[in-house]
């Protein structure tokens, strides 16, 4: 059965069938921001609305309805929770091993300060995993750490969060940009260059901003220097590297630097009251404590070499997912021209990110002399405390697929791209709006990306630059979508019904950030 998307199935109307597209994201902002319900229930609450408008509203017979939101639920499952669930692990055999009290040793007499360590642990080594991983890695591993060395757990989660607006745009190697340059057809150096101008001054004031949430403006007083100094490297090279050389080392090159240039700072200054860094471990020591880190660097960097990726690719499945794949119709004005909406999930199991963090937690319970049954009860108790947060993602993803296969998601995008002059602003609201369901910069790329190609060329602007702005601003969304709230109180240790109270702790956030981005794209686009 082939069925054609109709973007405007309400009376034939784009403003009452976007009211109506929107009740999804109505339901799970009332439920996690009015009611308080934890994220699984407003996941669940907000795919039960996403299933209810696709079959009254959007007439998509049953059979593809449940089949997409079927295939939601299993990318949610893997890549998604799978790098998660690992991550998670990673950081309980640390704990386990005792090296944890080491690891968190060397970051406290570094320094003491909780800002300086804020921008150390969530900002610049969280990028450095974002650049190498991405997929909820960072949040997971850098909420862990601050909550480990004597942060609020509340805190924790937020700051992490926040600071992982920075790198998300090239994460996980470029992909989101690779992604958008596959589904565009527009060049990956353009898009590449773009993205680095939209975001290099976000990033720039990123760390000051953390420090501002954190304490206010005596605390950015207090650290300015440490705030300058990784905020203008991060952004110079971020922008440097996306701009000369191309997007696949950015985010680990400009964390890599960042990190360098506060290590190098801190002995030189520091916070009044704050005594210079005295390790009280030997190198050899704090080495052994950082291994499972390290590992899962040198792994994840040796799962993206161009030598290997063909060897772990090759056991790979790519599955054409039953009654839906070829079976939807998109039409224009969201593709150029009518074609079959493909649904296609790649069961990359060797070549995953997530598999490279799971060796990882092997290889590190090796060294850390880990017996094999503690292992294994380690992993069956990291199952145990994720079970909400992988309610939460997968129902996420559910909904967000039946969205978009109903064409509920494509409606609201026009609905965007009818605001003409102001399409480069909203254009990073639409990002934003992609990752707030998706979760992944990835997936809102690839959902809006051919929409942002084609309503540019209607209105006479830049493809790249509107592209470019849909990622940008996508980076934005992360921090409030339910998948990376879930990871993030998970990671830190909060209950899920403190989940409620960190997605509105961040929304006012996020909004601010995107609408940043979103001026940025208007100037860009007619300055």
């Amino acid at each position: 059965m082939i069925w054609p998307q109709n973007y405007t199935p309400v009376l034939g109307s784009l403003f009452w069938s976007c009211l109506v597209a929107g009740l999804p994201i109505v339901a799970l902002l009332y439920a996690i921001g009015i009611r308080r319900a934890s994220a699984w229930k407003a996941g669940l609450l907000g795919m039960t609305v996403a299933v209810g408008v696709a079959l009254a509203a959007y007439r998509m017979p049953a059979g593809l309805v449940f089949s997409s939101a079927l295939y939601g639920a299993a990318f949610g499952t893997f890549p998604i929770f799978w790098v998660i669930y690992w991550a998670i692990l990673l950081y309980r055999i640390t704990v386990d091993s005792g090296a944890f009290e080491v690891l968190k040793k060397s970051i406290t007499q570094l320094t003491n300060e909780r800002s300086l360590q804020a921008l150390l642990i969530a900002f610049a080594f969280g990028a450095f995993l974002e650049g190498a991983a991405g997929f909820g890695t960072p949040v997971a591993v850098a909420a862990a750490i601050l909550g480990g060395i004597g942060f609020d757990s509340f805190y924790a989660a937020g700051i992490c969060l926040l600071a992982n607006t920075a790198p998300v745009a090239f994460g996980s190697i470029a992909i989101p940009l690779v992604t958008l340059a596959t589904t565009t057809g527009l060049p990956l150096e353009s898009l590449s260059a773009d993205v680095g101008r939209l975001c290099a001054p976000v990033s720039f004031f990123i760390p000051a901003y953390l420090v501002l949430v954190m304490s206010g403006v005596r605390g950015i007083r207090r650290v300015w220097p440490a705030a300058l100094v990784c905020g203008a490297t991060f952004a110079g090279v971020q922008f440097g590297v996306s701009n000369f050389i191309g997007p696949y080392l950015t985010d680990i090159l400009a964390s890599l630097c960042s990190v360098i240039a506060l290590v190098i700072l801190l002995p030189i200054w520091h916070p009044e009251g704050i005594k210079p860094p005295v390790l009280a471990h030997s190198a050899k020591k704090i080495l052994w404590a950082w291994s499972p880190y390290l590992l899962l660097v040198v792994l994840i960097l040796v799962w993206s070499l161009g030598a290997v990726k063909p060897l772990l690719d090759r056991p790979s499945l790519a599955i054409e997912w039953p009654l839906l794949h070829n079976a939807v119709i998109q039409v224009p004005p969201v593709v150029a021209k009518a074609g079959p909406y493909a649904a296609i999930y790649r069961f990359r199991f060797l070549a995953e990110a997530g598999t490279a963090c799971a060796a990882a937690t092997v290889l590190s319970a090796l060294l850390l002399k880990v017996p094999p049954r503690r292992y294994l009860r380690l992993a069956a108790e990291s199952a145990a405390q994720l079970r909400f947060s992988y309610a939460s993602i997968v129902t996420v993803l559910a909904l967000a697929f039946v969205m978009n296969y109903s064409g509920a998601t494509a409606t609201l995008g026009l609905a965007f791209a009818s605001s003409g002059r102001a399409f480069p602003f909203f254009s990073a609201l639409l990002g934003w709006l992609g990752v707030f369901l998706t979760g992944s910069d990835t997936s809102a790329n690839a959902l809006f990306g051919s929409l942002q190609r084609v309503t540019a060329g209607r209105l006479g602007l830049d493809p790249a630059l509107m592209a470019s702005a849909n990622s940008a601003g996508g980076v934005m969304g992360k921090m409030i979508s339910l998948q990376s709230i879930s990871v993030a109180a998970a990671a830190a240790g909060l209950s899920a019904a403190e989940e409620p109270k960190l997605f509105r702790f961040t929304l006012k956030h996020s909004i601010l950030l995107a609408s940043i981005v979103g001026l940025l794209a208007l100037v860009y686009a007619y300055a």
